[in-house]
């Protein structure tokens, strides 16, 4: 009996969704789904109906004058809960591909419902290997990624549609190797495409995806030094949005990038701490090895690093931050250890260092609700020193 309730409402529904429903109808019934998708027992239920789930799927792809957007909105609450992937997916198999076409049309006028269904997917490992193919299916003569990272550099490709969800979708794909070996061919000149919407000023969700592609194409350390040399020139891409605008000396000054000197009175860092805390990180990576330390520390990344933990009002992302610093002030690893990425850590100095990471997290959090507890103490601490 408790199964029938959901079966019966799907049952209801379901012609209502159906694409040749009268239009006001089947508006009503996608605007009921949409509303079912914003609690959890409604997608519990809707999981849980395959049938509706296809109708959901067709709806969403179908063009105007059907509720197409409603639909993918639907979409999109429910590829939020990774528990609901592997049902999408049974229930249509084509859902990537299907959404891809879609996100990637320039006239689809909900090309960022379907791009932040996609985001959603990408997350976890069957539907990424979905996505994959699709990409890899795309059409001869330009492959899926390609026109990915296309639409997402490209300013107007779809004027209907601000497609900022392309960029966490392709900061998911770039954990797979195929990816990065596309994005990191020195032949294609990828990266350097995406490297200035780390500074993307209208949304920190393009800017943040592109900030977590870039750092997942750092671990590659044998590109490492392409990256941090001419062809690239990656590092002042990831300081400018940790740099404020502090005044150094002449001779420090020197030491920075051409783009780094002289900043305006005006200059603000990142304000999503997530991204500053992923720009460090990648950073860090570039300094895996003796060559890639040596360059971060010739281009002057001490001298923003030093101010921004200075700065820093997150106390996670501080810690992040000393991390580095100790990394360019330190001394240098013995020999045989200096590629810090292929360094063998002995199973009970990893748990050391684990148990220390648990405890600086805590730490962190600990710091971060006194915080929220004394508002007062908050602002004080996210004043610029």
């Amino acid at each position: 009996m408790l199964e029938a309730g959901p079966k019966a409402e799907a049952a209801k529904l379901l012609p209502f969704l159906a694409l040749g429903a009268r239009a006001d109808l089947q508006a009503a019934a996608a605007q009921h789904v949409l509303a079912l998708t914003g609690s959890g027992p409604g997608r519990t239920m809707l999981a849980g109906q395959a049938a509706l789930l296809r109708a959901l799927v067709e709806l969403a792809v179908a063009p105007a004058p059907a509720p197409a957007r409603d639909a993918a909105r639907a979409l999109v609450n429910l590829s939020a809960d990774p528990g609901l992937h592997e049902p999408l997916l049974a229930a249509e198999p084509g859902l990537p591909a299907r959404l891809l076409g879609c996100a990637l049309d320039p006239q689809w006028p909900w090309a960022e419902e379907a791009a932040a269904v996609l985001a959603n997917l990408s997350r976890e490992p069957v539907p990424c290997t979905a996505l994959m193919a699709a990409l890899a299916a795309a059409e001869p003569g330009e492959s899926g990624l390609e026109r990915l990272v296309r639409a997402l550099c490209t300013p107007g490709y779809n004027a209907r549609a601000p497609l900022h969800y392309l960029g966490p979708m392709l900061s998911n794909l770039s954990q797979r190797p195929a990816t990065r070996a596309f994005l990191l061919d020195p032949d294609r000149c990828v990266v350097q495409r995406l490297l200035p919407l780390t500074q993307y000023p209208d949304s920190s969700v393009r800017r943040g995806g592109v900030v977590g592609t870039l750092r997942n194409c750092c671990f590659e350390h044998r590109h490492h030094e392409w990256l941090l040399g001419p062809e690239v020139d990656i590092l002042p891409f990831l300081l400018l949005p940790l740099a404020g605008p502090e005044d150094f000396s002449e001779e420090e000054m020197e030491r920075l990038p051409v783009d780094l000197q002289y900043l305006p009175q005006d200059k603000q860092r990142d304000p999503d701490a997530d991204i500053r805390k992923m720009l460090i990180e990648a950073i860090m990576l570039l300094t895996a090895t003796a060559p890639g330390r040596k360059q971060v520390r010739d281009q002057g990344a001490y001298l923003i690093l030093r101010e921004l933990h200075n700065w820093e009002p997150e106390p996670d992302v501080r810690v992040t931050c000393e991390k580095l610093i100790q990394v360019l002030i330190g001394d240098e690893p013995e020999h045989g250890m200096e590629n810090l990425l292929e360094v063998q850590v002995p199973e009970d100095v990893e748990r050391q260092l684990q148990q220390q990471d648990r405890q600086e997290q805590e730490q962190c959090e600990r710091v971060q609700q006194a915080l929220e507890l004394a508002p007062e103490t908050q602002a004080e601490v996210a004043a610029p020193t």
